[in-house]
């Protein structure tokens, strides 16, 4: 009996961790790239954004939204007011008003206005989508359900962005949720 409680423990603890999107830095993702180029997946977050931690615990965490984007993209995890510099598109992005001491919000990371702008806005979370160099294919602000960042997803590995539009592709999309 012991076994087989064991077992089912082991089975469901392995689902849980399969259940992780698999988080690597922007230099992780260069060296991955020069083996098996992907898109990226960046998720630009604070360690005060409640929506932010909702999105990992609710959405990331997600067994078929961790699973579709550990198998179709790189992604990131990146603090939009840490202090790490980052080297991506042939420039140091850097975080010159961080200040270790400080509690709750900080400096804004220089990465964080150059790929998190939507209209003139930085919010979180912003999800920005890449393609495999790099470029931006799209920033999304705000908190997603699976269901919404589903489509998404699909709709940037698909490459659907380059010659539909975002509600055409919306409205015929089919869930696999």
């Amino acid at each position: 009996m012991k076994a087989k409680i064991f077992s089912l423990l082991f089975v469901l603890a392995s689902s849980v961790s399969m259940a992780q999107v698999n988080w690597m830095s922007f230099e992780e993702v260069k060296k991955a790239m020069k083996e098996e180029p992907r898109k990226v997946i960046v998720d630009v977050y604070t360690k005060w954004c409640g929506p932010c931690k909702m999105m990992e615990a609710r959405t990331f965490s997600n067994p078929q939204i961790a699973s579709y984007i550990n198998k179709n993209f790189y992604a990131v995890k990146f603090n939009a007011e840490g202090p790490e510099p980052v080297n991506i598109l042939g420039k140091t992005f850097e975080n010159p008003n961080y200040d270790p001491n400080k509690r709750g919000r900080n400096g804004t990371h220089q990465l964080t206005r150059a790929i998190a702008n939507v209209n003139g806005r930085i919010a979180y979370p912003t999800v920005v989508y890449m393609d495999k160099d790099f470029n931006i294919i799209t920033p999304v602000q705000g908190f997603m359900r699976p269901k919404q960042i589903e489509p998404i997803l699909h709709f940037v590995v698909d490459e659907a962005y380059k010659d539909q539009k975002w509600e055409a592709y919306q409205e015929s999309f089919e869930s696999k949720l």
